[in-house]
């Protein structure tokens, strides 16, 4: 049983009611009094402050009925923003969201250098742009979640980072030396599966998200809550040994599943036996579309690789919903269905397999839904999206 005293029973009262606000975006008082249970003192009260706090405000709906129209509460999307931070290997993504979850600034850097120092300053410079940018809103920017491809500890302390070879790394700390804002570091498939949950499949209490990119890695949710694990670590599932003799991979083992099912192994892989070098994403699709063997074969022995990995998750998991996210999967025909077939342990049960439609700004947008629950303090957040915001 959950006691406390009046500030705290008011604190959760606000975060229902906000929560509430942001899922139904429009919603009357006594509708929030329906929904939430709570008294019509209680919403008054609490709408109140919020809408002191300029954190909500009032629209009244239009209707040909006779009679008063009916005043609606809505969340002030443009009281502040998020920043949202993928710092993967060579490359960073920036998406700014206001507090309705809806992105309105992207931006995306290739990354030439792998100094830790070097990205730093990077990073310190682009956010203290962001908070130029930002200031004039009455919360401004409020504050920066970075995404991790390695592991984090649960002080936020990045531990590894294969691709950088980074370790032990206190990027929080080295950031809040020269800047004034809360900073949050996560793991970037954490931010992944939280996007997932919030933005697509709020019905699903337990997902998984793999991520497909410069490694692989497993954000999970169980229960609506994110499994981190004892240290922070869990989810690191790229490293689980596939191959016993197989190549070596930079965490020191032998065979690892990302050597062999991440889309950087498989760009490798279709470099080296079509002879072509640069070899982007519209190369694939044009080599895919054009039905090239060498490229069909690569992929569908990439597929048996993905699908061997992909069965163990299932086995030790159960999940509801399954989510992969890869662009090069999203090109390649009825895809779901061939890896579905690969699927045939008669103890490996799942709910639902989908290719993730928010692909490679996932992390950055998880990390802006994580950043909104967080200053809102709602117990959880459910956000859509315009269609347009995830196209390319």
């Amino acid at each position: 049983m959950i006691t406390g005293d009046g500030a705290y029973i008011k604190k959760i009262n606000r975060g229902l009611i906000l929560s509430k606000i942001i899922e139904h975006k429009a919603v009357s008082r006594a509708d929030l009094s329906k929904i939430t249970g709570l008294n019509k003192a209680t919403i008054s009260v609490q709408v109140a402050d919020l809408l002191n706090d300029h954190l909500i405000y009032e629209t009244q709906q239009e209707h040909n009925v006779v009679g008063r129209r009916p005043i609606l509460l809505s969340i002030n999307r443009s009281a502040g923003y998020v920043l949202g931070i993928d710092l993967d290997y060579k490359y960073i993504q920036y998406t700014v969201s206001d507090l309705g979850g809806h992105p309105v600034d992207f931006h995306a850097v290739e990354l030439e250098t792998e100094n830790y120092h070097d990205i730093l300053k990077i990073l310190i410079d682009q956010i203290k742009a962001y908070q130029e940018k930002w200031s004039a809103s009455t919360y401004g920017l409020i504050s920066v979640t970075i995404g991790i491809h390695g592991t984090v500890n649960n002080d936020e302390r990045i531990n590894f980072v294969p691709t950088y070879q980074w370790q032990n790394i206190g990027l929080k700390e080295d950031l809040n030396k020269e800047l004034d804002i809360e900073i949050s570091i996560q793991n970037n498939a954490n931010l992944s599966a939280y996007a997932e949950r919030v933005y697509q499949y709020h019905e699903s209490n337990n997902l998984l998200c793999i991520m497909l990119f410069s490694g692989i890695g497993v954000g999970i949710m169980i229960d609506r809550k994110l499994h981190k694990g004892f240290h922070g670590y869990a989810g690191e599932m790229g490293h689980m040994i596939i191959r016993q003799d197989g190549d070596a991979c930079n965490c020191g083992n032998r065979g690892c599943w990302e050597l062999y099912s991440s889309e950087k192994s498989l760009l490798k892989k279709l470099k080296k036996h079509l002879h072509r070098t640069p070899l982007s994403y519209d190369d694939i699709r044009q080599l895919i579309e054009e039905q090239d063997p060498t490229t069909l074969e690569i992929l569908e022995e990439y597929i048996i690789d993905l699908s061997t990995g992909l069965n163990n998750i299932i086995n030790m998991y159960n999940p509801e919903t399954l989510v992969l996210t890869s662009e090069i999967l999203k090109m390649y025909p009825d895809v779901i269905e061939k890896i579905k077939s690969n699927l045939k342990s008669t103890v490996s049960e799942y709910g639902s397999l989908a290719l993730s439609e928010l692909g490679k700004k996932s992390c950055s947008m998880g990390a802006c839904a994580l950043a909104i629950q967080r200053f809102l303090e709602v117990p959880e957040v459910v956000l859509t999206l315009e269609n347009t915001v995830v196209k390319k």
